[in-house]
């Protein structure tokens, strides 16, 4: 399977009685299609996902019966169906923080003339559910659905900063696994987001996801504490430098997030 996302063992599944294998190998399917990518071969579905070519034809098979793929018979190839659009959508229009916070994200992005984007963890990657930007012609240009690595950027350091330290260990071990041998650096990049966070209530990350993007990471958690969230603040490194994102932007974000608290109820 796609070593990037997975954070869990199949010998540890195997064990768990209740784990449902068929409906997980048909989820690793959908999962196979990244942004950008539209259409993908059988080939293409093994090889991300390991299976066999007729468990994938099986696989397939089901899930065009159930409206989550399509088929081209022009392509031989296969790509998202609506199903899994209504299931985004029915997600996203349940998240009440996208419009609280709009109108602040859109704010400080005019602010920073910059990117300000809210995402939730995805395995070892951050998703973005909400995305907002300034006119400026030289501004991050992330979407909604975009992923980012949860290791080496301000908004996944943030996230990470605020779990549970079991599940915060859980994560970093399987950081480690995807990457050994630049794990030192990325380890280090992380302890110093989880000084500055509690220094500072942020994280930074100074080109460590992109050489040339400099951003803040702030983490939030919803009212019934099911979903962690965080918030970032990003730009091209000529735009945003170090000393901006500590004395400026770090707290106006900081600010902006306690207030979506407040918003919220937390408080």
């Amino acid at each position: 399977m796609d070593n990037e996302i997975q954070v869990f063992s199949d010998d540890d599944l195997s064990k768990d009685r209740q784990f449902v294998n068929a409906l997980a190998r048909g989820l690793e399917i959908l999962r196979c299609f990244h942004p950008g990518e539209k259409y993908l071969t059988n080939t293409e579905l093994a090889k991300r996902t390991g299976m066999p070519k007729p468990t994938i034809s099986r696989l397939t098979y089901t899930l065009i019966k159930l409206g989550y793929l399509g088929f081209s018979d022009d392509r031989g190839q296969y790509h998202l169906g609506s199903g899994v659009l209504a299931l985004g959508y029915s997600l996203l229009s349940n998240l009440d923080i996208r419009k609280l916070a709009r109108p602040a994200m859109q704010e400080l992005a005019v602010y920073s003339e910059a990117s300000v984007s809210l995402g939730m963890r995805d395995r070892l990657s951050m998703v973005y559910i909400e995305s907002c930007r300034s006119s400026s012609a030289v501004t991050l240009r992330l979407d909604v659905g975009s992923r980012i690595p949860i290791a080496t950027t301000a908004m996944g350091k943030a996230l990470l900063c605020a779990l549970p330290q079991t599940e915060r260990d859980f994560l970093m071990d399987h950081i480690r696994l995807l990457d050994e041998e630049k794990w030192p650096k990325i380890k280090a990049g992380i302890e110093q987001g989880y000084k500055d966070f509690q220094d500072f209530g942020f994280c930074v990350s100074a080109g460590e996801w992109e050489k040339n993007i400099f951003a803040v990471g702030v983490p939030l958690i919803d009212p019934d504490g099911e979903k962690m969230m965080s918030f970032n603040c990003g730009g091209p490194a000529f735009l945003l430098s170090h000393d901006a994102l500590m004395n400026d932007l770090g707290p106006r974000l900081v600010q902006l997030v306690r207030n979506v608290e407040v918003n919220m109820g937390r408080r």
